[in-house]
């Protein structure tokens, strides 16, 4: 099991926590997600899907992933 730890930009209230759990429950391999506003937390199935995956779906639903 591996861990992202996910810097988010774009997250103001509790509905884009929500729409960035929801994008992240469409992702293969993904065991826990904490999601705050400004951040995610993921602990996936590395067999499953990569951060890099993670990290698209998250920008796919609106939001801008700081490196």
């Amino acid at each position: 099991m591996a861990e992202a730890k996910i810097k988010i930009e774009g997250m103001s209230c509790q509905h884009c926590v929500m729409a960035v759990k929801k994008a992240l429950g469409d992702v293969p391999g993904i065991l826990e997600s904490d999601v705050q506003i400004g951040s995610a937390v993921v602990k996936y199935d590395e067999s499953k899907t990569k951060n890099e995956d993670i990290e698209t779906k998250i920008e796919k639903a609106g939001y801008k992933v700081v490196k």
